[in-house]
């Protein structure tokens, strides 16, 4: 019977394959795990630059309806105190009346006026409300949540992200309010929403710039 005989094992040469086989496979997984980051700081960095336009845009629009709006309780104001009665009829002068309006641009128009003499008149006329309803936008935000690239920010950014967001929808809902109080002419309420709406919108804008100073943090 013939015999075979094994050859002596190599086993540098084995040892030597193991190795090559782990360090390929660590090299794979670290390649992977690199590359799986870079596509999340991609990410990340594109819904923080979108969220900071976002808020740039909203901070510019608050400021405009802001600057409107404050406008409508001093102007109601001052037409109260030029009326003489429930009537809405306007005794003044023509200079007094031309200086509310510059003040107040179309707020009051004349309709009428009867002369009292000594250039003053009776005003009758119409008052117009323009209530600037601004929409601030969340798009950004939302996105970012739906696609989960949010939860990859820091937990302090998320978290002021998350209340800065929440004080944009109070301040949203408020004006909602506010418009159908002026629509079933409430103006009384009208007055009592835009002083709550006027005190919260500061905090806003305080919110957005200090968001605006800190998202390099949400890295």
């Amino acid at each position: 019977m013939g015999r075979f005989k094994l050859g002596t094992v190599n086993w540098k040469y084995i040892a030597g394959e193991v190795l090559l086989i782990f360090i390929g496979i660590n090299l794979a997984i670290w390649f992977n795990t690199w590359n799986t980051n870079r596509e999340i700081d991609k990410k990340k960095n594109t819904a923080l630059q979108m969220i900071q336009e976002e808020i740039r845009n909203n901070l510019e629009d608050l400021a405009d309806a802001e600057k409107n709006n404050q406008q409508i309780p001093l102007s109601i104001s001052a037409y109260e105190e030029m009326t003489s009665n429930d009537t809405g009829v306007i005794q003044a002068t023509s200079q007094t009346i031309r200086e509310f309006q510059a003040k107040f641009p179309g707020f009051y128009t004349v309709t009428d006026s009867v002369p009292l003499g000594d250039d003053h008149f009776a005003y009758t006329g119409a008052t117009f409300i323009n209530l600037e309803l601004t929409e601030l936008s969340k798009i950004a935000w939302e996105t970012a949540k739906g696609t989960a690239i949010a939860n990859e920010f820091a937990y302090e950014c998320l978290y002021a992200l998350e209340d800065m967001y929440s004080l944009q929808d109070m301040v949203q809902r408020e004006m909602g309010k506010a418009s159908e109080a002026l629509q079933v002419g409430n103006i009384e309420l009208l007055l009592k929403i835009l002083e709550f709406i006027n005190q919260l919108n500061p905090q806003l804008v305080a919110d957005y710039k200090n968001m605006l100073a800190g998202l390099d943090d949400c890295y």
